[in-house]
């Protein structure tokens, strides 16, 4: 998982500092070179991390600082501010032609992941009520354009290709088209290269002349930490960049490539891979990038993820069920399956405060939490209408057919009775509710 190691040596070394009731300037510099080994390891440019250092440390030793009554906190709040900072402050937005079709155009290196990234891209401008267009202008790698018919296809996005033709051509046929059929923003997915090259940025250099891109996004691999900066500094004097797409940030990342591209090539990261499925894409927020790196979690993005996978209609009904204690076993599977959809048990526990530090990918067994939540769907399913909406009915015949009809046991059906009472009692509880009993069902539903 991405920044974990380096989560695991800043925490070590605030610890000290949070353990002493009143630092000393020798303290803070002793933590900061903890801090700066630290970075390092996680191939954070050299002159990024000494300048980065040398900042912290010099808020750090201020007399309110080392006389404050908790010194340690107010480091890491520094730390925090001066890594937000360093990653951009802000969060960066597409912008928009006031002219469309607006185009964006994607470019990197072979492997990066662009062309799946530019399905994920045009999927999510789609959920925004636009209506996307990507064009295929990768014509030298074998299935790129296939590719990209597959990912615009499974995110419900247009794919314009012409075949293994001109690709600066390609892209003007593209743009006209999508001014006729109302398509708006184009998205351009280039060739990339092995390696950096002149024939590479020449033919870039075409298609930006020939369609005047509004944006142009650099798609870099996370995962090859400071080549990625020594990539994205290469097109940026060449090309000319916009921003940057971080790519497999959920792998084995140390995370270098996202503390250092903005300080090295002053360009912001717009948007970040998390993972594998056409849905992992969000925006990249330094604020809550810092938090993560800092092991403070991250609520603000859980709640958009869960925003994302409930509608408003589902979050209304299942509030005004929990007020009005009706609550059944329907809507617990419901909720089950709407977890699955946002993503791994470990990715949602590391953005709670307090536990985005302490959980390890390697502590979360993924496939025994989805065969328990698969186990306790096909449960819910074996039952009728009546017994998923009141449970107490469920004698123990009842369980022994249940537990028949879903392939599991009786015990597992008891579990998961009581798995959904404890849900049931937390979220009255979260919702004012005195823990009534529930009361006996409508007529006809029995």
């Amino acid at each position: 998982m991405a920044f974990e190691g380096l989560t695991d040596k800043l925490q070590q070394a605030f610890k000290k500092l949070s353990s002493k009731g009143k630092l000393s300037e020798q303290d803070v510099k002793t933590a900061m070179r903890e801090v700066r080994m630290a970075l390092l390891e996680a191939d954070v440019n050299f002159l990024v991390v000494k300048d980065f250092v040398k900042r912290v440390t010099e808020r750090a030793v201020g007399q309110d600082i080392l006389s404050s009554l908790t010194p340690g906190q107010q480091v890491i709040k520094i730390v925090n501010e001066e890594l937000t900072q360093l990653m951009g402050g802000q969060g960066a937005k597409l912008t928009y032609s006031p002219q469309p079709p607006t185009i964006y155009m994607l470019c990197g290196l072979q492997g990066a992941g662009k062309t799946t990234m530019a399905g994920k891209l045009g999927g999510m401008i789609k959920k925004q009520g636009k209506k996307p267009l990507l064009v295929a202008c990768d014509v030298y790698r074998p299935a790129a354009i296939k590719q990209l018919q597959v990912v615009g296809e499974a995110v419900g996005v247009e794919v314009f290709e012409r075949g293994q033709s001109n690709p600066v051509e390609i892209a003007k046929e593209a743009v006209e088209y999508a001014k006729y059929y109302q398509r708006d923003p184009v998205i351009i997915d280039t060739a990339g290269r092995l390696h950096i090259d002149e024939n590479l940025m020449k033919e870039l250099r075409d298609i930006k002349d020939r369609v005047s891109p509004k944006e142009i996004l650099l798609v870099v691999d996370a995962m090859t930490g400071q080549d990625a900066v020594n990539v994205a500094q290469t097109f940026e004097n060449n090309l000319g960049l916009d921003g940057v797409i971080l790519t497999k940030l959920d792998g084995d990342t140390r995370g270098g490539a996202a503390i250092s591209v903005k300080a090295v090539t002053g360009k912001p990261i717009k948007f970040s891979g998390t993972g594998e499925k056409l849905t992992d894409i969000e925006p990249f927020h330094p604020d809550r990038m810092a938090g993560r790196i800092l092991g403070m979690g991250d609520v603000l993005s859980l709640i958009e993820k869960a925003q994302d996978t409930l509608d408003e209609k589902q979050a209304g009904d299942l509030m005004r069920k929990v007020k009005t204690q009706s609550f059944t076993l329907e809507d617990y599977m419901q909720q089950l399956e709407q977890l699955k959809k946002m993503g791994s048990m470990a990715d949602v526990l590391k953005m709670i405060p307090g536990l985005s530090g302490k959980i390890k990918e390697t502590d979360i067994d993924e496939d025994k939490i989805a065969r328990e939540q698969a186990k306790n769907v096909a449960i819910i399913r074996s039952m009728t209408r009546m017994e998923r909406r009141n449970p107490d009915v469920l004698n123990a015949s009842r369980k022994r057919r249940i537990a028949a009809g879903s392939g599991t046991t009786v015990q597992q059906v008891n579990l998961l009775l009581k798995q959904f009472e404890q849900a049931s009692s937390m979220m009255k509880q979260m919702m004012g509710g005195k823990g009534k009993r529930r009361g006996r069902m409508p007529f006809g539903l029995r």
